[in-house]
């Protein structure tokens, strides 16, 4: 594994409370994702997973400990340069999608690109590009509103592909999808790790686990197992 460190958490806890109750959603916990790496995350509900995604792409504040993204970290960031950080460096898919309903499909994956200063023929060209990569070019001039959930996520994974951002987030990207999707899916997130990003990916099925190079199971906000993607591949092909 590339000692290029992408993302590395270091010690981070989060605490919120909740209706008079603290809740302790990550407790000390220490990950680091190589570029070339892709980290699937499993575990039960309420068990971390999304609020170590939101705290690794610092949509979310630890309590305690540090979140670096290509050796920056992020604490010692001003607002304006962590949105420019998650913006150009980060790609995230989110569960609930998160499209732009007044924006075509191109223009909500041109979005950050434009954004990030690329002139609008060149974004809605890269856009284009980043949604025939997922088998929506026919759909490029479609509202979300006019796309199936499917569609939608899959607009949402190639918002997360477009440029050149080395760390994928995704939160349950494959949910939406049928088999045969998520599979294409997998292999997108795969294919642009194996050229140097890094990403993690949750998920709850084994089969899609099975992808990743690495396997951290969290319980209670705490790593409880880490296995390698191959191992859990034998164990299901001889299960």
């Amino acid at each position: 594994m590339s000692a290029d460190i992408v993302l590395s958490l270091a010690g981070v806890s989060r605490e919120y409370r909740s209706g008079g109750v603290t809740v302790r959603a990550l407790r000390d916990l220490s990950i680091e994702v190589a570029a070339g790496e892709l980290v699937a995350v499993m575990g039960p509900s309420g068990s971390g997973k999304s609020t170590l995604l939101a705290i690794g792409g610092g949509l979310d504040v630890p309590t305690a400990g540090q979140v670096r993204v290509e050796g920056v970290p992020l604490d010692g960031l001003s607002a304006t340069a962590l949105a420019r950080l998650r913006r150009d460096r980060i790609g995230y898919v989110f569960q609930d999608f998160n499209l732009v309903s007044g924006l075509t499909a191109a223009e909500n994956v041109a979005l950050p690109r434009e954004l990030a200063g690329a002139s609008a023929r060149r974004a809605r060209s890269e856009a284009c590009a980043a949604l025939e990569e997922v088998g929506l070019a026919a759909e490029a001039d479609r509202f979300p509103d006019q796309l199936s959930g499917g569609q939608q996520q899959r607009v949402a994974v190639a918002r997360a592909l477009i440029g050149r951002r080395r760390l994928l987030l995704a939160d349950e990207p494959t949910g939406a999808l049928d088999s045969a999707t998520g599979q294409a899916v997998l292999d997108l997130i795969r294919a642009r790790v194996d050229r140097g990003a890094a990403a993690v990916l949750v998920t709850h099925e084994a089969r899609f686990a099975s992808w990743a190079d690495r396997i951290v199971f969290l319980r209670d906000g705490r790593m409880v197992d880490s296995t390698g993607g191959r191992d859990l591949a034998e164990e299901l092909l001889t299960s």
